[in-house]
């Protein structure tokens, strides 16, 4: 058998092919890790991470890819306790010298021998991958964008390798293109800046362009971009890092002050007006929109875009509940905050309007055209869309009339 050879008697070749053999595939494999313990446990290991994504990576079974041998016998392909989940994509085998030759699955699942052959099986990964995340953090950035997915899941599932996985975690971020680290980021956070902030979603480019971080990007505040399901429910497990609390920016009020932009007194005093003269807008926009939404207020998380949804503190995050409910895990959805951005030019006028006529009907229509816009930037569709295209012909037909 190939794995009880000697390392130095084993050509890549040879790998490659038992490699194609075991793991029913024509990729290269990625990495090798060939090993034979001794001592109070014996056993030899042969396993392969691919190159590729393997076709079942995401099958809702979950079933890893490494084979049980004892002593060169194969025993089972499905030994669900010799690795975990979250290291479905390794391939190969495992020969224990130690099992008896007639161990049932029965035996596995308990068994200590495979206990401890799965925790060593485990570190050995994790050192692999820690070496190469140090020494060849390009390689191992196409490695994470294959498999990273899936060592999430291990974040939120596993406590024991919970903290190793989180220094292994590479993310997306405004700072760039290429992944950084959560050490990366800590490292180059602002003066004032406590939390690292983070936005989810399902689409990358459009988490760049989400409303929300208009105000931290101005700032030049790095925001973390996680477009992957389970960044959802491991943000939920693991609270902070280095000493600074993870932080949504579509949840809750964001603190502004302390981010080194409130500089003058000029600023403080024109960020007043602006909410004073918005003040009559939000109370007609909660007058016009009722129960549609939790509350109405002023952003200091935008510059440009004239609204944005974000949910209450104590609410699920946007993100978190639209998956939910996907997965019919959540019957009724919040209520979001609309929040108005003081400084951009529509909202002055309506300010303006809402001051003057504040039972003008044009303002009622401004604001459902408005929580619909939000909405559509979320993602989420609109309540009515007849009401919508309706309201929207109409004051584009009024736009042009006027004009």
């Amino acid at each position: 058998a190939l794995w009880t050879r000697p390392k130095k008697a084993i050509t890549e070749d040879q790998y490659k092919e038992f490699y194609h053999h075991v793991a029913h595939s024509f990729d290269e494999p990625w990495l090798t890790l060939h090993n034979q313990a001794e001592g109070r446990l014996e056993y030899a290991n042969l396993l392969f991470i691919p190159t590729s994504k393997p076709h079942d990576l995401f099958d809702p079974a979950r079933k890893h890819g490494v084979k049980l041998y004892v002593k060169r016998v194969f025993i089972t392909d499905d030994c669900q306790e010799l690795m975990p989940a979250w290291l479905r994509f390794v391939r190969g085998i495992v020969d224990s010298q130690d099992l008896p030759l007639n161990v049932s699955r029965e035996m596995l699942q308990h068994n200590p021998v495979v206990a401890k052959i799965r925790n060593a099986l485990i570190k050995r990964v994790l050192g692999e991958l820690e070496k190469k995340s140090a020494k060849t953090p390009i390689d191992f950035a196409i490695f994470w964008e294959n498999f990273g997915a899936v060592l999430k899941e291990g974040i939120y599932e596993d406590a024991d390798y919970r903290d190793r996985l989180v220094e292994l975690l590479h993310c997306h971020s405004t700072a760039g293109e290429e992944l950084v680290t959560l050490a990366d980021y800590v490292g180059r956070m602002k003066d004032g800046q406590k939390e690292v902030f983070y936005i989810s979603g399902e689409n990358m480019e459009a988490l760049r362009k989400s409303p929300q971080i208009e105000g931290l990007i101005a700032r030049d505040i790095e925001v973390l971009l996680f477009d992957d399901p389970v960044d959802d429910f491991w943000t939920g497990v693991v609270r902070e890092y280095d000493g600074k609390p993870f932080r949504s920016v579509t949840r809750g009020d964001i603190d502004m002050t302390n981010l080194g932009v409130k500089s003058d007194d000029t600023e403080e005093k024109k960020d007043s007006a602006s909410n004073n003269d918005v003040a009559s807008l939000i109370g007609v926009f909660k007058l016009a929109l009722g129960e549609e939404v939790a509350d109405v207020r002023a952003s200091t998380r935008l510059t440009n875009s004239p609204v944005c949804l974000v949910a209450d503190e104590g609410a699920i995050d946007i993100h978190l509940e639209r998956l939910l409910k996907q997965q019919n895990r959540l019957d009724e959805t919040s209520k979001r905050v609309l929040e108005i951005n003081p400084d951009n030019e529509l909202i002055k006028s309506l300010a303006i309007r809402a001051k003057e006529e504040p039972s003008d009907q044009g303002l009622v229509e401004s604001a459902k055209l408005l929580l619909d816009q939000a909405r559509i930037v979320e993602g989420d569709a609109v309540a009515d869309a007849a009401a919508f295209s309706k309201r929207m012909t109409e004051m584009m037909a009024r736009s042009f009339v006027r004009s």
